[in-house]
């Protein structure tokens, strides 16, 4: 139970967060990190246009695959694959997008209910963790896109799709997001940007 009159809310994530609090000191420093993640966020920015694009375009091909199917009565031959492979480029390449807005999934029941310090610890680790799993995977998938550029190879269906191209989106969309992770976690160690977006309001006596 808290005792010093501080209740903890939860900011809103919007564009403004990415900017630098008024009593910041105008330094060099200052500058040049809001400048990064400014970019960086327009970069995620750019990947859920992208991810927005690739799912529209698969409704699409969805549309026109039931109309060869079953109005001309035609075989389709490209159009599962391409389906499958922009899904999932999608769910990679939106996922620093969805960061940046924290629309992932999270239970926040202990940080609402811990006190400043913890929950920014809590945060601190959190965020590393998340960081170092991000960095692991991107370094695996990047392997597995090098070896399937390396090897030239197809996809076992009708289409024999070169497997590079849709596998790219795993290790930019994972490399992706730990850039965000970053911005995210220099945002949170310098003041920025509350732990968890969760702001504390005090109240006077």
């Amino acid at each position: 139970m808290r005792t010093d009159g501080a209740r903890s809310v939860r900011r809103p994530p919007t564009a403004a967060r990415l900017e630098a609090p008024p009593d910041v000191t105008a330094g060099a420093g200052e500058h040049g990190m809001d400048r990064f993640a400014r970019g960086v966020g327009h970069i995620s920015r750019l990947c859920g246009y992208v991810a927005a694009a690739l799912i529209a375009i698969g409704v699409c091909v969805v549309c026109q695959m039931v109309f060869v199917r079953f109005v001309l009565n035609q075989n389709t031959i490209w159009q599962t694959d391409f389906v499958t492979y922009s899904l999932v480029a999608a769910t990679f390449i939106g996922t620093p997008y969805v960061l940046m807005l924290r629309g992932h999934v999270n239970v926040d029941v202990l940080p609402i209910y811990l006190t400043a310090r913890p929950r920014f610890w809590l945060a601190v680790a959190s965020m590393l963790l998340a960081m170092t799993f991000c960095v692991v995977l991107a370094i695996l998938t990047s392997l597995y896109w090098l070896e399937a550029w390396n090897e030239h190879w197809l996809s076992n269906t009708m289409w024999r799709v070169r497997l590079w191209i849709p596998y790219a989106s795993m290790p930019i969309g994972l490399w992706l997001v730990t850039l965000q992770y970053l911005v995210e976690f220099l945002l949170l160690v310098t003041g920025r940007e509350p732990p968890f977006g969760i702001a504390v309001q005090r109240h006077p006596e």
